[in-house]
């Protein structure tokens, strides 16, 4: 399945994604050449990856350079198609563990998110928009991590109930607590 099929099939979990589903796939048919590129610099699409632990009580994030905050990975598809793929790659890159596997094949979470201008490898990045694809992916809290120096400063296990204190973006707090909440309904409805 490509990325315009898996987002058509994803089913929203609030009027917020459901609205913002819409305005993705309208930017995808308007922009289909630049969508998955950042040279659509007003809004492209990317892939994050909220790692959690297998009781799920965990989430695994990074210090962010730019944000100056703890979040979770992701990045740019810089062409690649398969976003599952880019959000499993981003995840391994910016926190060295190697044995990451998503919860669930599908997208997790549908988000418009803004990216204020910011300075990045000497260079200024204006402000635009990322159409957010995020995937649950799950990996050992036993399994060694890493920092990514050019990515973050950090890397550490958080537990669910400390997020806030750790994350001073809002908007994003609300973003993980509904992928906290489709990861419990996802685990309790295979049960």
């Amino acid at each position: 399945m490509n990325y315009k099929q898996e987002i058509l099939a994803y089913s929203p979990v609030n009027a917020q994604e459901m609205s913002e589903k819409k305005v993705i796939l309208e930017y995808i048919e308007r922009f289909p050449d630049t969508i998955l590129l950042r040279e659509n610099e007003f809004a492209h699409l990317t892939s994050s990856g909220f790692i959690m632990n297998e009781m799920l009580d965990k989430v695994l994030m990074v210090h962010h350079n730019i944000y100056k905050t703890w979040a979770w990975t992701g990045g740019h598809a810089d062409g690649d198609e398969d976003l599952l793929h880019v959000a499993l790659k981003e995840a391994t890159e910016e926190t060295g563990v190697k044995h990451i596997k998503p919860l669930m094949n599908t997208i997790a979470s549908l988000d418009i998110l803004p990216v204020w201008g910011h300075i990045k490898r000497g260079c200024y990045v204006p402000t635009h928009m990322h159409l957010s694809v995020a995937y649950i992916l799950i990996a050992d809290e036993k399994e060694a991590v890493e920092i990514n120096r050019e990515e973050n400063s950090g890397v550490m296990w958080i537990p669910i109930e400390e997020l806030e204190k750790y994350c001073n973006e809002p908007e994003i707090l609300v973003v993980y607590h509904k992928l906290i909440q489709q990861a419990k309904n996802y685990v309790a409805n295979k049960a």
